[in-house]
């Protein structure tokens, strides 16, 4: 279930903690269909399936971290220093053209949130491949490893070799 789904939530039916009691069953059965409202003097209480829960707290969840990490984006391009022990620091070691795709791909990847079944594990996966590339990118060890000068030897050709 997607965020979208709850669009128009206010707009479920009221039941009354009497009726509840009365009919639990016959609300039940609504909660089924859509979220149900049980009102008990001046309190509202929310029934509803518990995979919709699960799908609200996910989303509220993630889209917390999307945030987090789009303004972390943001705020490296306009030159604030961001330091590594943020959650999202690891987005200071990329440049300008890196950020803005980083942005891109979240963006879309967020917009799809309505459409797409898979749209949060794209999220998950989007976000720990560019903090896996970030923690390459800052390691001294690979840095070392790919600027160091190479002692490879040339092969010859074994037939150049081959010898009587």
């Amino acid at each position: 279930m997607s965020i979208g789904t709850f669009g128009n939530i206010y707009s479920d039916e009221l039941i009354t903690a009497t009726e509840l009691n009365r009919q639990p069953g016959r609300v039940l059965d609504k909660a089924l269909e859509r979220p149900v409202t049980i009102t008990r003097n001046d309190q509202s209480f929310a029934l509803l399936r518990r995979e919709e829960v699960t799908s609200l707290v996910k989303a509220a969840t993630q889209s917390k971290a999307v945030f987090e990490a789009l303004t972390v984006a943001f705020s490296l391009l306009l030159g604030k220093e961001i330091g590594f022990e943020h959650p999202y620091g690891w987005l200071s070691v990329f440049d300008t053209d890196d950020l803005q795709e980083f942005i891109k791909e979240l963006s879309e990847a967020f917009r799809l949130i309505d459409s797409s079944i898979t749209a949060w594990e794209m999220i998950d996966a989007i976000i720990h491949e560019w903090h896996e590339s970030g923690i390459a990118i800052a390691s001294p060890e690979l840095a070392a490893a790919f600027s160091a000068e190479t002692d490879e030897v040339p092969l010859t050709k074994p037939s150049a070799h081959s010898a009587v």
